[in-house]
Protein backbone atom coordinates (compact mmCIF):
# COMPACT_ATOMS: atom_id res chain seq x y z
CA UNK A 1 0.00 0.00 0.00
CA UNK A 2 1.54 3.15 -0.95
CA UNK A 3 2.32 5.88 1.77
CA UNK A 4 -1.42 8.36 0.69
CA UNK A 5 -3.11 5.06 0.78
CA UNK A 6 -2.18 4.51 4.77
CA UNK A 7 -2.62 8.20 4.88
CA UNK A 8 -6.48 8.14 3.15
CA UNK A 9 -7.34 5.12 5.30
CA UNK A 10 -5.93 6.56 8.81
CA UNK A 11 -7.83 10.08 7.78
CA UNK A 12 -11.24 8.03 7.74
CA UNK A 13 -11.04 5.41 9.97
CA UNK A 14 -8.84 6.80 13.02
CA UNK A 15 -11.67 8.52 14.68
CA UNK A 16 -11.54 7.06 18.07
CA UNK A 17 -8.86 9.61 18.66
CA UNK A 18 -9.56 13.42 17.54
CA UNK A 19 -6.36 14.44 18.12
CA UNK A 20 -5.20 12.07 15.63
CA UNK A 21 -7.90 13.38 13.08
CA UNK A 22 -6.77 17.19 13.89
CA UNK A 23 -2.88 16.18 13.34
CA UNK A 24 -3.62 14.14 9.87
CA UNK A 25 -5.80 17.64 8.46
CA UNK A 26 -2.67 19.41 9.48
CA UNK A 27 -0.66 17.67 6.95
CA UNK A 28 -2.53 17.06 4.65
CA UNK A 29 -0.27 19.18 2.08
CA UNK A 30 2.93 18.12 3.36
CA UNK A 31 4.62 15.17 2.22
CA UNK A 32 7.49 14.72 4.04
CA UNK A 33 5.26 14.76 7.04
CA UNK A 34 3.01 11.95 5.81
CA UNK A 35 6.22 9.93 5.00
CA UNK A 36 7.58 10.48 8.61
CA UNK A 37 4.16 9.31 10.25
CA UNK A 38 3.78 6.31 7.49
CA UNK A 39 6.96 5.22 5.82
CA UNK A 40 7.51 2.31 8.26
CA UNK A 41 5.63 0.57 11.05
CA UNK A 42 6.82 0.46 14.57
CA UNK A 43 8.55 -2.78 15.46
CA UNK A 44 7.81 -4.21 18.33
CA UNK A 45 11.42 -5.55 19.78
CA UNK A 46 12.77 -6.60 23.54
CA UNK A 47 12.00 -2.90 24.09
CA UNK A 48 8.40 -3.82 23.26
CA UNK A 49 7.71 -0.64 21.05
CA UNK A 50 8.77 3.35 21.39
CA UNK A 51 8.11 6.13 19.21
CA UNK A 52 6.91 10.15 19.14
CA UNK A 53 3.19 10.27 20.12
CA UNK A 54 0.71 11.18 17.36
CA UNK A 55 -0.62 9.68 14.16
CA UNK A 56 0.24 6.93 11.88
CA UNK A 57 1.98 3.50 11.95
CA UNK A 58 5.46 5.27 12.86
CA UNK A 59 3.94 6.71 15.83
CA UNK A 60 2.50 6.10 19.42
CA UNK A 61 -1.18 6.57 19.67
CA UNK A 62 -4.09 4.39 20.33
CA UNK A 63 -4.27 1.91 17.22
CA UNK A 64 0.05 0.75 17.67
CA UNK A 65 -0.81 -0.04 21.27
CA UNK A 66 -3.85 -2.01 20.23
CA UNK A 67 -2.31 -3.62 17.36
CA UNK A 68 0.88 -4.59 19.38
CA UNK A 69 -1.51 -5.54 22.71
CA UNK A 70 -3.81 -8.14 19.94
CA UNK A 71 -0.50 -9.26 18.93
CA UNK A 72 0.86 -9.95 22.20
CA UNK A 73 -2.86 -11.41 23.32
CA UNK A 74 -2.40 -14.17 20.31
CA UNK A 75 0.72 -14.82 21.54
CA UNK A 76 -0.08 -15.56 25.03
CA UNK A 77 -2.97 -17.55 23.95
CA UNK A 78 -1.00 -19.92 21.84
CA UNK A 79 1.72 -20.38 24.50
CA UNK A 80 0.10 -20.21 27.87
CA UNK A 81 -2.65 -21.69 29.62
CA UNK A 82 -5.27 -18.86 31.26
CA UNK A 83 -3.04 -16.04 30.72
CA UNK A 84 -2.89 -12.92 32.29
CA UNK A 85 -1.20 -9.74 32.15
CA UNK A 86 -0.20 -6.87 35.00
CA UNK A 87 -0.30 -3.20 33.13
CA UNK A 88 0.94 0.46 34.61
CA UNK A 89 2.16 3.61 33.02
CA UNK A 90 3.80 6.76 34.26
CA UNK A 91 3.19 10.64 33.82
CA UNK A 92 3.47 10.42 29.87
CA UNK A 93 1.35 12.35 27.66
CA UNK A 94 -1.51 9.75 27.06
CA UNK A 95 -0.22 6.74 29.16
CA UNK A 96 -3.08 6.45 30.95
CA UNK A 97 -5.28 5.87 27.84
CA UNK A 98 -2.56 3.63 26.22
CA UNK A 99 -2.72 1.43 29.07
CA UNK A 100 -6.65 1.14 29.45
CA UNK A 101 -6.55 0.43 25.94
CA UNK A 102 -4.27 -2.22 26.55
CA UNK A 103 -6.15 -3.67 29.34
CA UNK A 104 -9.39 -3.33 27.08
CA UNK A 105 -7.91 -5.45 24.39
CA UNK A 106 -6.72 -8.09 26.84
CA UNK A 107 -10.21 -8.58 28.17
CA UNK A 108 -11.60 -8.96 25.05
CA UNK A 109 -9.08 -11.83 24.34
CA UNK A 110 -10.02 -13.58 27.44
CA UNK A 111 -7.06 -12.64 28.90
CA UNK A 112 -7.16 -11.10 32.60
CA UNK A 113 -5.67 -7.78 33.21
CA UNK A 114 -4.30 -6.10 36.22
CA UNK A 115 -4.28 -2.59 36.20
CA UNK A 116 -2.64 -0.03 38.91
CA UNK A 117 -5.27 2.91 39.81
CA UNK A 118 -2.81 5.41 39.01
CA UNK A 119 1.24 6.04 38.04
CA UNK A 120 3.48 3.82 39.36
CA UNK A 121 7.21 3.17 38.58
CA UNK A 122 8.49 0.73 36.09
CA UNK A 123 9.67 -1.96 39.06
CA UNK A 124 6.54 -2.00 40.31
CA UNK A 125 5.09 -3.72 37.02
CA UNK A 126 7.96 -6.32 37.12
CA UNK A 127 7.26 -7.01 41.15
CA UNK A 128 3.35 -7.28 40.21
CA UNK A 129 4.08 -9.92 37.05
CA UNK A 130 6.19 -11.83 39.77
CA UNK A 131 3.72 -11.04 42.77
CA UNK A 132 0.58 -11.92 40.84
CA UNK A 133 1.91 -14.95 38.86
CA UNK A 134 1.25 -13.49 35.79
CA UNK A 135 2.33 -14.32 32.19
CA UNK A 136 3.03 -10.44 30.99
CA UNK A 137 3.38 -7.17 31.87
CA UNK A 138 3.25 -3.87 29.90
CA UNK A 139 4.29 -0.51 31.08
CA UNK A 140 3.56 2.23 29.14
CA UNK A 141 6.59 4.96 29.43
CA UNK A 142 9.16 6.29 27.47
CA UNK A 143 11.45 6.41 30.29
CA UNK A 144 13.57 9.62 30.05
CA UNK A 145 12.78 10.46 26.75
CA UNK A 146 11.83 14.17 25.68
CA UNK A 147 7.66 14.66 25.80
CA UNK A 148 7.17 13.95 22.33
CA UNK A 149 7.79 10.24 22.83
CA UNK A 150 5.85 7.37 24.56
CA UNK A 151 6.34 3.49 24.61
CA UNK A 152 5.11 0.09 25.20
CA UNK A 153 7.50 -2.12 27.29
CA UNK A 154 6.54 -5.54 27.28
CA UNK A 155 7.84 -8.12 30.32
CA UNK A 156 7.83 -11.95 30.58
CA UNK A 157 6.61 -13.94 33.34
CA UNK A 158 9.76 -14.17 34.99
CA UNK A 159 9.29 -10.32 35.81
CA UNK A 160 12.48 -9.49 33.10
CA UNK A 161 11.69 -7.65 30.20
CA UNK A 162 11.00 -9.95 27.10
CA UNK A 163 13.20 -12.26 25.49
CA UNK A 164 14.21 -11.88 21.74
CA UNK A 165 12.34 -15.45 21.58
CA UNK A 166 8.64 -14.43 23.46
CA UNK A 167 9.36 -10.67 21.74
CA UNK A 168 9.62 -12.03 18.10
CA UNK A 169 6.48 -13.43 18.93
CA UNK A 170 4.67 -10.91 19.10
CA UNK A 171 5.84 -8.98 16.19
CA UNK A 172 5.30 -11.94 14.20
CA UNK A 173 1.41 -12.28 15.46
CA UNK A 174 1.11 -8.33 14.72
CA UNK A 175 1.58 -8.80 11.49
CA UNK A 176 -1.28 -10.88 11.04
CA UNK A 177 -3.18 -7.96 12.44
CA UNK A 178 -4.64 -4.91 10.69
CA UNK A 179 -5.59 -1.71 12.18
CA UNK A 180 -9.02 -0.83 11.17
CA UNK A 181 -10.31 -4.59 9.48
CA UNK A 182 -11.39 -6.29 12.29
CA UNK A 183 -8.78 -7.91 13.85
CA UNK A 184 -8.06 -6.24 17.00
CA UNK A 185 -10.88 -6.98 19.52
CA UNK A 186 -12.11 -4.76 22.27
CA UNK A 187 -14.55 -4.61 24.99
CA UNK A 188 -15.76 -2.02 27.47
CA UNK A 189 -13.77 -1.02 30.06
CA UNK A 190 -16.04 -0.23 32.81
CA UNK A 191 -18.05 -3.44 31.81
CA UNK A 192 -14.73 -5.38 32.10
CA UNK A 193 -14.32 -4.22 35.17
CA UNK A 194 -17.46 -5.24 36.50
CA UNK A 195 -17.34 -9.07 35.21
CA UNK A 196 -13.45 -9.60 36.58
CA UNK A 197 -11.71 -9.56 33.08
CA UNK A 198 -9.63 -6.20 34.38
CA UNK A 199 -9.03 -5.70 37.77
CA UNK A 200 -7.82 -2.13 39.84
CA UNK A 201 -4.29 -3.77 41.54
CA UNK A 202 -4.98 -3.27 45.39
CA UNK A 203 -3.06 -1.01 47.51
CA UNK A 204 -1.81 -3.83 49.58
CA UNK A 205 0.43 -4.99 46.67
CA UNK A 206 2.35 -1.67 47.07
CA UNK A 207 3.16 -2.35 50.16
CA UNK A 208 4.10 -5.61 49.64
CA UNK A 209 6.44 -4.33 47.07
CA UNK A 210 7.75 -1.64 49.90
CA UNK A 211 8.52 -4.36 52.16
CA UNK A 212 10.55 -5.96 49.47
CA UNK A 213 12.31 -2.87 49.09
CA UNK A 214 13.13 -1.85 52.46
CA UNK A 215 14.43 -5.81 53.17
CA UNK A 216 17.35 -4.80 51.57
CA UNK A 217 18.77 -2.33 53.74
CA UNK A 218 22.08 -3.11 54.98
CA UNK A 219 22.37 -1.05 57.75
CA UNK A 220 19.36 -0.67 59.50
CA UNK A 221 18.30 2.21 61.61
CA UNK A 222 21.22 4.49 60.11
CA UNK A 223 19.16 7.40 58.81
CA UNK A 224 17.30 8.39 62.07
CA UNK A 225 18.87 10.66 63.69
CA UNK A 226 21.41 10.99 61.45
CA UNK A 227 20.74 14.40 60.27
CA UNK A 228 20.87 13.88 56.70
CA UNK A 229 19.21 16.51 54.58
CA UNK A 230 17.54 15.37 50.93
CA UNK A 231 16.00 17.77 48.30
CA UNK A 232 14.14 15.44 45.84
CA UNK A 233 12.87 15.55 42.05
CA UNK A 234 10.84 13.09 40.57
CA UNK A 235 10.85 14.84 37.84
CA UNK A 236 7.15 15.15 37.52
CA UNK A 237 7.60 11.51 36.91
CA UNK A 238 6.03 8.21 39.18
CA UNK A 239 8.20 8.35 41.78
CA UNK A 240 7.00 10.68 43.54
CA UNK A 241 4.68 8.66 46.53
CA UNK A 242 6.83 5.46 46.99
CA UNK A 243 10.43 6.64 46.95
CA UNK A 244 8.84 9.46 49.65
CA UNK A 245 7.20 6.35 51.31
CA UNK A 246 9.99 3.95 51.50
CA UNK A 247 12.74 7.37 52.81
CA UNK A 248 10.09 7.67 55.36
CA UNK A 249 10.07 4.04 56.69
CA UNK A 250 14.08 3.63 56.94
CA UNK A 251 14.02 6.99 58.76
CA UNK A 252 14.85 10.13 56.26
CA UNK A 253 12.84 12.98 58.05
CA UNK A 254 14.42 16.02 56.58
CA UNK A 255 13.14 15.37 52.49
CA UNK A 256 12.37 18.81 50.43
CA UNK A 257 10.69 18.04 47.11
CA UNK A 258 11.78 19.88 44.33
CA UNK A 259 7.78 22.07 44.16
CA UNK A 260 7.47 22.27 40.35
CA UNK A 261 8.53 18.55 39.56
CA UNK A 262 6.80 17.09 42.16
CA UNK A 263 3.31 16.58 40.01
CA UNK A 264 3.01 14.42 36.92
CA UNK A 265 3.03 16.14 34.30
CA UNK A 266 4.05 14.56 30.34
CA UNK A 267 5.12 18.08 29.63
CA UNK A 268 8.25 18.29 31.51
CA UNK A 269 8.06 22.01 31.35
CA UNK A 270 10.93 22.46 33.73
CA UNK A 271 13.12 20.28 31.92
CA UNK A 272 12.60 18.97 28.35
CA UNK A 273 14.92 16.05 28.59
CA UNK A 274 13.74 14.54 31.36
CA UNK A 275 16.82 12.75 31.92
CA UNK A 276 18.60 12.62 35.46
CA UNK A 277 22.40 11.95 33.76
CA UNK A 278 22.23 15.50 31.89
CA UNK A 279 22.79 18.66 34.63
CA UNK A 280 19.96 20.33 32.91
CA UNK A 281 17.40 18.26 34.01
CA UNK A 282 19.00 18.92 38.03
CA UNK A 283 19.00 22.56 37.65
CA UNK A 284 15.68 23.66 39.53
CA UNK A 285 16.91 20.23 42.24
CA UNK A 286 20.30 21.78 42.29
CA UNK A 287 19.22 25.71 43.05
CA UNK A 288 16.96 24.49 45.98
CA UNK A 289 19.93 22.38 47.61
CA UNK A 290 22.08 25.59 47.84
CA UNK A 291 18.72 27.20 49.38
CA UNK A 292 18.50 24.48 51.72
CA UNK A 293 22.14 23.76 52.37
CA UNK A 294 20.84 19.51 51.41
CA UNK A 295 23.54 16.78 52.21
CA UNK A 296 22.41 15.29 48.80
CA UNK A 297 19.84 15.82 45.56
CA UNK A 298 17.86 12.63 43.87
CA UNK A 299 16.50 12.91 40.91
CA UNK A 300 14.07 9.84 39.50
CA UNK A 301 13.75 9.18 35.46
CA UNK A 302 9.53 10.02 34.85
CA UNK A 303 8.99 5.95 35.29
CA UNK A 304 11.39 5.85 38.01
CA UNK A 305 13.83 2.77 37.16
CA UNK A 306 16.90 5.51 37.04
CA UNK A 307 18.12 8.01 39.76
CA UNK A 308 20.88 10.51 39.51
CA UNK A 309 22.46 12.05 42.09
CA UNK A 310 24.22 15.38 43.10
CA UNK A 311 26.43 15.27 46.53
CA UNK A 312 27.77 18.53 48.62
CA UNK A 313 30.88 19.47 48.59
CA UNK A 314 33.61 22.28 49.86
CA UNK A 315 32.53 24.23 47.05
CA UNK A 316 29.12 23.48 45.93
CA UNK A 317 27.63 20.04 44.65
CA UNK A 318 29.03 17.64 42.56
CA UNK A 319 27.02 15.35 40.17
CA UNK A 320 28.19 12.03 40.16
CA UNK A 321 27.62 10.17 37.23
CA UNK A 322 25.77 6.63 36.67
CA UNK A 323 29.06 5.19 37.68
CA UNK A 324 30.17 6.69 39.99
CA UNK A 325 27.13 6.07 42.05
CA UNK A 326 27.10 2.05 41.31
CA UNK A 327 30.75 2.29 42.15
CA UNK A 328 30.38 3.41 45.66
CA UNK A 329 26.63 1.15 46.22
CA UNK A 330 28.84 -1.60 45.32
CA UNK A 331 31.85 -0.53 47.61
CA UNK A 332 29.16 0.29 50.21
CA UNK A 333 27.38 -2.84 49.65
CA UNK A 334 30.27 -5.41 49.54
CA UNK A 335 32.50 -3.62 52.64
CA UNK A 336 29.65 -3.40 55.03
CA UNK A 337 28.04 -7.02 54.13
CA UNK A 338 31.62 -8.39 54.75
CA UNK A 339 32.10 -6.41 58.31
CA UNK A 340 28.38 -7.41 59.27
CA UNK A 341 29.13 -11.02 58.01
CA UNK A 342 25.81 -10.98 56.01
CA UNK A 343 27.79 -11.36 52.58
CA UNK A 344 26.43 -14.88 51.44
CA UNK A 345 28.91 -17.51 50.57
CA UNK A 346 30.47 -16.99 46.65
CA UNK A 347 28.18 -13.48 46.37
CA UNK A 348 27.33 -12.32 42.58
CA UNK A 349 27.66 -9.04 41.05
CA UNK A 350 26.19 -8.04 37.57
CA UNK A 351 27.69 -5.18 35.78
CA UNK A 352 27.23 -4.40 31.76
CA UNK A 353 29.73 -4.53 28.65
CA UNK A 354 29.82 -0.49 28.85
CA UNK A 355 30.32 -0.30 32.79
CA UNK A 356 33.32 1.28 34.60
CA UNK A 357 36.25 -1.45 34.81
CA UNK A 358 36.94 0.01 38.27
CA UNK A 359 33.74 -2.26 39.65
CA UNK A 360 36.02 -5.07 38.53
CA UNK A 361 38.84 -4.09 41.16
CA UNK A 362 36.07 -3.61 44.17
CA UNK A 363 34.89 -7.04 43.12
CA UNK A 364 38.36 -8.74 43.39
CA UNK A 365 38.84 -7.33 46.63
CA UNK A 366 35.64 -8.36 48.63
CA UNK A 367 36.01 -11.96 46.55
CA UNK A 368 32.74 -11.34 44.82
CA UNK A 369 32.73 -13.19 41.22
CA UNK A 370 31.35 -10.48 38.69
CA UNK A 371 29.46 -11.77 35.84
CA UNK A 372 29.42 -9.14 32.65
CA UNK A 373 26.54 -8.53 30.37
CA UNK A 374 25.03 -7.75 27.08
CA UNK A 375 24.08 -3.34 27.84
CA UNK A 376 20.48 -3.65 28.89
CA UNK A 377 18.81 -4.39 32.41
CA UNK A 378 17.09 -7.68 31.09
CA UNK A 379 20.59 -9.45 30.86
CA UNK A 380 20.90 -8.39 34.23
CA UNK A 381 17.73 -10.27 35.48
CA UNK A 382 18.73 -12.70 33.64
CA UNK A 383 21.84 -13.95 35.80
CA UNK A 384 19.31 -13.75 38.67
CA UNK A 385 16.99 -15.49 36.83
CA UNK A 386 19.95 -18.69 36.24
CA UNK A 387 20.91 -18.29 39.63
CA UNK A 388 17.10 -18.92 41.23
CA UNK A 389 17.11 -21.95 38.78
CA UNK A 390 19.81 -22.98 40.82
CA UNK A 391 18.28 -22.11 43.97
CA UNK A 392 21.37 -19.79 44.61
CA UNK A 393 19.44 -16.50 44.24
CA UNK A 394 20.42 -15.31 47.48
CA UNK A 395 23.92 -14.98 45.86
CA UNK A 396 23.40 -11.73 44.31
CA UNK A 397 24.21 -8.98 45.93
CA UNK A 398 23.88 -5.94 43.17
CA UNK A 399 23.73 -5.06 39.54
CA UNK A 400 24.12 -1.93 37.55
CA UNK A 401 24.74 -0.25 34.30
CA UNK A 402 26.46 3.06 33.88
CA UNK A 403 23.04 4.93 32.36
CA UNK A 404 21.89 4.94 36.26
CA UNK A 405 20.02 2.25 37.09
CA UNK A 406 20.66 -0.04 40.15
CA UNK A 407 19.25 -3.05 41.48
CA UNK A 408 19.80 -5.05 45.29
CA UNK A 409 17.22 -8.29 45.76
CA UNK A 410 15.64 -10.53 43.49
CA UNK A 411 12.06 -9.17 44.35
CA UNK A 412 12.39 -7.64 41.15
CA UNK A 413 14.12 -8.64 37.97
CA UNK A 414 14.41 -4.74 36.18
CA UNK A 415 16.23 -1.67 37.85
CA UNK A 416 14.65 0.49 40.70
CA UNK A 417 15.04 3.76 41.54
CA UNK A 418 13.29 3.36 44.50
CA UNK A 419 15.59 0.42 46.04
CA UNK A 420 18.34 2.45 44.62
CA UNK A 421 17.12 5.93 46.11
CA UNK A 422 17.10 3.90 49.67
CA UNK A 423 19.99 2.69 49.62
CA UNK A 424 21.90 5.97 48.80
CA UNK A 425 20.45 7.65 51.63
CA UNK A 426 21.12 4.90 53.77
CA UNK A 427 25.03 5.02 52.99
CA UNK A 428 25.06 9.09 52.94
CA UNK A 429 23.77 9.10 56.19
CA UNK A 430 26.04 6.10 57.24
CA UNK A 431 29.34 7.76 55.60
CA UNK A 432 28.17 11.18 57.60
CA UNK A 433 28.07 9.49 60.62
CA UNK A 434 31.92 8.91 60.29
CA UNK A 435 32.22 12.46 59.03
CA UNK A 436 32.44 11.88 55.81
CA UNK A 437 30.29 12.94 52.56
CA UNK A 438 30.06 11.15 49.11
CA UNK A 439 32.30 12.87 47.60
CA UNK A 440 34.92 12.45 49.84
CA UNK A 441 34.03 8.56 49.39
CA UNK A 442 34.40 8.79 45.86
CA UNK A 443 37.37 10.50 46.31
CA UNK A 444 39.11 7.59 48.62
CA UNK A 445 37.30 5.08 46.29
CA UNK A 446 39.51 6.87 43.38
CA UNK A 447 42.68 7.03 45.63
CA UNK A 448 42.74 3.20 46.47
CA UNK A 449 41.99 1.48 43.05
CA UNK A 450 42.69 4.01 40.41
CA UNK A 451 41.61 7.06 38.58
CA UNK A 452 39.00 5.84 35.71
CA UNK A 453 36.71 8.15 33.74
CA UNK A 454 34.09 6.95 32.08
CA UNK A 455 32.12 9.19 29.57
CA UNK A 456 29.36 8.64 27.32
CA UNK A 457 28.50 10.99 24.41
CA UNK A 458 25.38 10.18 22.66
CA UNK A 459 24.38 11.54 19.11
CA UNK A 460 20.90 11.88 17.51
CA UNK A 461 19.92 10.66 14.31
CA UNK A 462 16.36 11.30 13.75
CA UNK A 463 13.68 10.13 10.59
CA UNK A 464 14.47 7.87 8.26
CA UNK A 465 17.10 9.01 7.03
CA UNK A 466 18.98 9.12 10.18
CA UNK A 467 18.42 5.68 11.01
CA UNK A 468 20.22 5.05 7.77
CA UNK A 469 23.24 7.41 8.39
CA UNK A 470 23.66 5.53 11.59
CA UNK A 471 23.49 1.80 10.26
CA UNK A 472 26.07 3.77 7.66
CA UNK A 473 28.65 4.44 10.53
CA UNK A 474 28.52 0.96 11.98
CA UNK A 475 29.04 -0.93 8.80
CA UNK A 476 32.13 1.56 7.85
CA UNK A 477 33.22 0.53 11.44
CA UNK A 478 33.18 -2.85 10.40
CA UNK A 479 34.90 -2.70 6.88
CA UNK A 480 37.27 0.04 7.84
CA UNK A 481 38.24 -0.48 11.66
CA UNK A 482 40.48 2.12 13.27
CA UNK A 483 44.20 1.13 14.41
CA UNK A 484 44.60 3.73 16.89
CA UNK A 485 42.39 6.54 19.03
CA UNK A 486 44.16 9.10 20.35
CA UNK A 487 47.77 8.28 19.20
CA UNK A 488 47.03 4.95 21.39
CA UNK A 489 47.11 1.32 19.57
CA UNK A 490 44.22 -1.08 19.72
CA UNK A 491 44.89 -3.37 20.95
CA UNK A 492 41.66 -5.73 21.33
CA UNK A 493 38.89 -5.48 18.91
CA UNK A 494 35.63 -7.13 19.80
CA UNK A 495 32.29 -7.47 17.53
CA UNK A 496 29.48 -8.51 19.86
CA UNK A 497 27.33 -9.11 16.46
CA UNK A 498 29.75 -11.26 14.77
CA UNK A 499 30.49 -12.35 18.39
CA UNK A 500 34.33 -12.55 18.09
CA UNK A 501 37.49 -11.03 20.01
CA UNK A 502 40.58 -10.64 17.93
CA UNK A 503 44.15 -9.67 20.08
CA UNK A 504 45.33 -7.48 17.52
CA UNK A 505 48.86 -8.11 18.66
CA UNK A 506 48.62 -11.95 18.38
CA UNK A 507 46.14 -12.16 15.75
CA UNK A 508 44.59 -14.80 18.16
CA UNK A 509 40.58 -14.90 17.70
CA UNK A 510 37.63 -15.90 20.55
CA UNK A 511 34.22 -16.71 20.31
CA UNK A 512 32.17 -14.04 22.63
CA UNK A 513 29.47 -16.76 24.54
CA UNK A 514 26.77 -13.44 24.41
CA UNK A 515 23.60 -12.93 22.29
CA UNK A 516 24.40 -10.97 19.50
CA UNK A 517 24.42 -7.35 19.59
CA UNK A 518 25.50 -4.76 17.59
CA UNK A 519 28.41 -3.14 19.74
CA UNK A 520 32.07 -3.03 18.78
CA UNK A 521 34.53 -2.23 21.27
CA UNK A 522 38.31 -1.50 21.05
CA UNK A 523 40.72 -1.99 23.89
CA UNK A 524 43.67 1.11 23.99
CA UNK A 525 47.02 0.80 25.56
CA UNK A 526 47.23 1.85 28.74
CA UNK A 527 44.11 0.81 29.83
CA UNK A 528 41.57 2.50 27.96
CA UNK A 529 38.82 1.38 25.69
CA UNK A 530 35.85 3.29 23.30
CA UNK A 531 32.91 1.33 22.69
CA UNK A 532 30.59 1.96 20.07
CA UNK A 533 26.77 1.06 19.66
CA UNK A 534 23.17 2.16 18.26
CA UNK A 535 20.96 2.50 21.07
CA UNK A 536 17.76 0.21 21.18
CA UNK A 537 15.44 2.34 22.13
CA UNK A 538 16.27 5.91 20.69
CA UNK A 539 18.13 7.36 17.59
CA UNK A 540 21.24 7.75 18.79
CA UNK A 541 24.61 5.97 18.23
CA UNK A 542 26.46 6.14 21.69
CA UNK A 543 30.10 6.63 22.53
CA UNK A 544 31.27 4.64 25.66
CA UNK A 545 35.22 6.18 26.49
CA UNK A 546 36.98 4.81 29.62
CA UNK A 547 40.36 6.65 30.35
CA UNK A 548 42.59 6.06 33.14
CA UNK A 549 45.42 8.79 34.48
CA UNK A 550 47.01 9.65 37.34
CA UNK A 551 44.46 11.95 38.56
CA UNK A 552 40.98 12.58 37.56
CA UNK A 553 42.20 15.67 35.51
CA UNK A 554 44.58 13.63 33.33
CA UNK A 555 41.74 11.60 32.73
CA UNK A 556 39.16 14.10 31.34
CA UNK A 557 41.95 15.09 29.59
CA UNK A 558 42.67 11.70 27.87
CA UNK A 559 38.67 11.18 28.06
CA UNK A 560 38.29 14.36 25.90
CA UNK A 561 40.61 13.94 23.24
CA UNK A 562 39.37 9.72 22.46
CA UNK A 563 36.10 11.18 21.93
CA UNK A 564 37.71 13.73 19.67
CA UNK A 565 39.87 11.75 17.37
CA UNK A 566 37.27 8.67 17.59
CA UNK A 567 33.89 10.64 16.27
CA UNK A 568 36.32 12.70 13.63
CA UNK A 569 36.92 8.76 12.44
CA UNK A 570 32.70 8.03 12.36
CA UNK A 571 32.40 11.49 10.57
CA UNK A 572 29.66 12.42 13.39
CA UNK A 573 31.67 15.44 15.10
Amino acid sequence: MEIREHYKMWLENAVDDKDLITELNAVSDDEDAIYECFYRELKFGTAGLRGIIGAGTNRMNIYTVRKATQGLANSLNKRCKDPSVAISFDSRIKADLFAREAARVLAANGIKAYITAELEPTPVVSYLVRELKTSAGIMITASHNPAKYNGYKCYGDDGCQMTDVNADSVYKEMQNVGYFNGDIKLVDFDEAVKNGMIEIVSDELYEKYLDNVQAQTVNEGVCKGSGLKIVYSPLNGAGNKLVRKVLGRIGVEDITVVPEQEMPDGNFTTCPYPNPEIKEALALGLKLCEKEQADLLLATDPDSDRVGIAVKTKDGYRLMTGNETGIMLMNYILSCRKAKGTLPEAPVAVKTVVTSKLVDRICEKYGCELKVVLTGFKYIGEQILLLEQKNEEYRYVFGFEESYGYLAGTYVRDKDAVVASMLICEMAAYYRQQGLSLDDVMTSIYNEFGHYLNRTESFEFDGAAGMKKMADIMESLRKEPPVSVCGKKIIELADYLESYTKDLVTGETAEIKLPKSNVLSYSLEGGGAVIVRPSGTEPKIKVYVTAVGKSQQEAADIAEETFKDMTKFMGIN
